[in-house]
């Protein structure tokens, strides 16, 4: 970051946003994490003891839960990036409706409308590629690609995009960003996503079972989506107000027999099966362009699905995580191949 700022993070605890507080904090700005720790809080220890973190136990479904968590000694927040939510179609599946619409529109509406009222110049939202459904055609999708959404999950995260594009023009300009899916560690690492599954699967079974083969996804190192939104967080209020940026690499566009050679060639003791078997929902056989994010933002990820691979396996083999495959580690017990 190019000045020191201080940026709220709701979901701060979580996958993403537990990775993005420590590298805000390295480049040396006030950090605010307000999280329930529906999934625990460890991964917020190393930060506890930073003169320039702040962490608060709140709800941001509850009204009014922002500012009661901001430090009374700090200036109010220059920038608020939303992670906190239901992640997945299975979770959003799991709880149903009424609760998916509550924790993934409704309190994106409650915390906008909070940092409107202290002034917060920037609004980041974490929204997902599974708002784009089917593709009509061959041709990578852009911002502009039609939404069809495939699950429940897609479903809220449009009805939040559609919230925070209306509000391009007030005082907190909002920034979407589309994500594609996500690989790798991260102070809360996640294994109910297909790359760090697949290698979890392999290192511990030494077999993988694959579902629905063939099937073309974009995929994204957690560390290059922290770097996206950080540029995002520094870029001017013009490139950014009102924008959608998919999140991603064309680098990152892979079979899901691609992504098993890659396992394979790690962990090449691994057995494979093939099932036809489908689940329904939210499956995203697509191509995603990313022309917009490189042009706008200068956004170029810097690490690869191999690199990705190769981490999550010497993770496992050094006991650094000491039980992976802890319900923690995941957002729904579901398969994900």
């Amino acid at each position: 970051m190019s000045e020191k700022k201080h940026i709220l993070i709701t979901g701060g605890a979580g996958y993403i946003g537990s990775l993005l507080a420590s590298e805000l904090l390295r480049a040396g700005n006030y950090v605010t994490v307000v999280d329930n720790l529906l999934y625990g809080g460890e991964s917020l220890l190393g930060f506890l003891a930073h003169p320039d973190f702040h962490f608060t136990k709140a709800d941001v479904t509850e009204p009014g839960s922002v500012r009661p968590a901001l430090s009374r000694d700090w200036p109010k927040p220059d920038a608020v990036v939303h992670l906190a939510g239901i992640a997945g179609f299975p979770a959003c599946q799991a709880i149903g409706r009424q609760a998916a619409w509550r924790h993934n529109v409704e309190a994106v509406k409650r915390v906008y409308e909070q940092v409107v009222d202290l002034g917060s110049t920037r609004f980041v939202f974490a929204s997902t590629y599974s708002t784009y459904g089917p593709p009509t055609n061959e041709d990578p999708l852009t911002e502009q690609s039609s939404l069809t959404p495939q699950s429940l999950y897609a479903e809220t995260k449009i009805a939040a995009e559609e919230f925070l594009l209306a509000q391009k023009n007030a005082v907190t300009a909002p920034l979407v960003f589309r994500l594609t899916t996500l690989y790798g560690i991260s102070p809360r690492t996640r294994f109910d996503l297909v790359v760090n599954q697949f290698v979890l699967d392999a290192y511990t079974r030494r077999e993988l079972i694959i579902y629905q083969r063939g099937y073309c996804r974009s995929f994204i190192h957690v560390r290059d989506v922290v770097h996206g939104i950080m540029a995002g967080l520094n870029a001017p209020d013009a490139t950014v107000r009102g924008q959608v940026f998919n999140l991603g690499t064309e680098d990152g566009n892979y079979t899901k027999d691609e992504i098993v050679g890659l396992v394979i060639k790690r962990l090449p003791e691994t057995v494979v099966t093939y099932k036809d078997l489908t689940f329904g929902g939210d499956i995203r056989d697509i191509s995603i362009s990313f022309d917009k994010i490189r042009r706008k933002l200068g956004f170029k990820a810097k690490m690869t699905v191999d690199d990705g691979v190769r981490e999550v396996v010497h993770t496992l083999r050094t006991g650094i995580l000491r039980n992976p495959q802890d319900e923690k580690y995941t957002n729904a017990r579901f398969i994900v191949q």
